[in-house]
């Protein structure tokens, strides 16, 4: 999520020589998340919408929905798709134009953690088996970037998940048998099953450190992204970079991964929903 050339070399000579005495720029500690903070419902006219921050990066999503036909393979499932888009003004780096390998990365990332922990009820996305069901599309736009997109970008489009909202449907039949659906005006949330929350690690020679920033993103050897669920299970991951993690790197990175997870997910439920998030059982 970054170019080598955005940082001096004076500067990372700077970051190596802080976090090889344990340091880094910001003053956090390795394994510190910087501070979120999460805005939902921001965009009215969207189905469900957010803001989220993590320091000065900011990110905003909205999930728009249509009525549209299932895949063939999963006749009775709906549809969840995400997208990332990264704007110009939000670092000299984004270009206008068709989406950069950057983009697509994130929101293929954004997207597997969604699917993989099963985050959407699927079923409760259907109105008529095999004919019509819900098609929810997460867009996600990069406001501001200082490092650790994958995060920001899994954050908002949760967010704005928690926060959606669906017409309910009534389905009706024609004269001719042909069943059809009226979308009424009363509303209803959607169903969800899990919530994934992803924490990203950057590798800087030897150091590992957690929610790296952009000058920490621009000169590291490689990136590990995991993902897990309510029930601290691993949902996906994601690696990046040149560099190479080894097998006891990576089980450092699940433990404080483990943690921060539960952190993150118990601030961001307080932050939206202070009295609780409604679990769809409850719903």
């Amino acid at each position: 999520m970054s170019d080598k050339g955005l940082i001096s070399m004076v500067e990372r000579e700077h970051i190596n020589s802080l976090l090889i005495h344990g340091k880094r720029i910001d003053g956090r500690n390795f394994d510190e998340y910087r501070t979120i903070t999460a805005i939902p419902n921001f965009v009215p006219k969207a189905e469900g919408s957010a803001i989220v921050k993590i320091g000065r990066t900011k990110v905003i999503a909205g999930v728009k929905a249509s009525i549209g036909e299932p895949f063939e393979d999963t006749p009775e499932e709906g549809v969840v798709t995400a997208t990332v888009e990264l704007i110009p003004l939000a670092s000299p780096d984004f270009e206008s134009g068709p989406p950069r390998e950057d983009a697509i990365e994130l929101a293929r990332v954004t997207d597997r953690a969604i699917r993989e922990s099963k985050c959407v009820s699927q079923d409760s996305l259907v109105i008529i088996p095999g004919k019509k069901v819900w098609i929810l599309f997460i867009d996600i736009y990069v406001l501001d970037n200082d490092g650790n997109l994958f995060d920001a970008c899994e954050l908002a489009a949760l967010t704005a998940l928690m926060h959606t909202q669906l017409p309910e449907c009534k389905i009706i039949t024609n004269e001719d048998g042909i069943e059809d659906v009226e979308v009424l005006e009363t509303k209803k949330p959607i169903q969800l099953d899990h919530i994934p929350i992803s924490n990203t690690f950057a590798k800087i020679g030897t150091n590992i450190i957690i929610d790296p920033l952009l000058k920490e993103e621009s000169i590291a050897d490689a990136r590990l992204t995991l993902s897990f669920t309510e029930e601290n299970k691993i949902c996906a991951t994601q690696k990046g970079g040149s560099g190479s993690f080894t097998i006891d790197e990576i089980k450092k990175c699940i433990d404080i991964a483990s943690e921060r997870t539960k952190e993150i997910r118990s601030k961001l439920n307080s932050i939206i929903n202070p009295e609780g998030y409604p679990w769809s059982e409850e719903r």
